[in-house]
């Protein structure tokens, strides 16, 4: 494991290694974290598929950010540097790929759901251990997981992260208060550049407008809310909406659940 930024322990490093050095395609990790945890910015040798039985999970790499509540999973290729945050008590099972093994799901980092199937497979290799015989149960395990990894539905819970210093102020200053409703006008002022400059920078660097990127950090706090047990009119506040029905409509349109919906992920349920 490399780490920069926050110094992760060597408890930590040393309880991990078995896992990034094993002499299998896919290992199994558990490991359960307590709320408010962050890692600081680390990264693997090896690929990494990341799925909590229970909390929701923040995690960050250099240009994107993540939320991954419960009934999805973050894939990480090997070496991308990230850190991850803890919202509530996580129960972390994750799978360890080995390079041949990871070249079979893809190279890029991604959000998946996680089918009932998958979970299934992912605790079951996760109460494997890290030798597992070759030609046992961990084979099979290992090979379905990976077939249910590349056939699983990407999702959009990925928001584009800047480089450049003013617009990571603005960005930053959302993510901590998306609710805040200032214009586009008033933040330029926070980035000490002028509104036309500041509106560059969200298409150059983000892809996306001032408003368009603004909504989706709404609608995806607003995900992290529900599955954390916030009611749908409280979600509805959050991501800025008056109307509990206006939504309702953009959050299905965005993420292809409704509010209730992925209130029910918490529990691990699907409708």
């Amino acid at each position: 494991m490399k780490i920069s930024g926050q110094f992760l322990s060597p408890t930590r490093q040393a309880e991990i290694e078995p896992f990034e050095t094993a002499q299998r395609p896919v290992v199994g990790f558990s490991r359960d974290y307590e709320a408010g945890l962050w890692s600081g910015f680390h990264s693997h040798p090896r690929a990494q598929l990341m799925y909590a039985v229970s909390g929701v999970m923040r995690l960050d790499t250099l240009d994107t950010s993540y939320v991954v509540p419960p009934t999805t999973a973050l894939f990480l290729p090997a070496g991308a540097q990230h850190a991850m945050g803890m919202d509530g008590a996580v129960a972390l099972r994750e799978l360890f790929l080995a390079e041949d093994a990871a070249r079979r799901v893809g190279d890029q980092p991604k959000v998946i759901s996680v089918s009932g199937l998958l979970r299934e497979v992912i605790l079951a290799a996760c109460a494997e251990p890290v030798d597992w015989e070759p030609e046992g149960r961990g084979k099979h395990l290992a090979e379905l997981a990976l077939d249910e990894i590349a056939r699983a539905t990407p999702l959009p819970l990925g928001l584009p992260l800047p480089r450049d210093p003013r617009l990571r102020k603005v960005i930053e200053a959302l993510r901590k208060r998306p609710q805040d409703t200032r214009s586009l006008d008033a933040w330029s002022e926070v980035a000490n550049t002028s509104p036309r400059t500041l509106a560059r920078l969200f298409r150059a660097e983000l892809g996306l407008s001032f408003r368009q990127w603004r909504q989706q950090t709404r609608l995806t706090e607003a995900l992290r809310a529900l599955t954390l047990g916030t009611s749908p009119a409280r979600a509805a506040t959050i991501a800025g909406f008056e109307s509990s029905p206006a939504f309702g409509a953009a959050f299905r349109a965005h993420f292809g659940i409704t509010p209730g919906q992925a209130r029910r992920l918490q529990a691990g349920l699907s409708s």
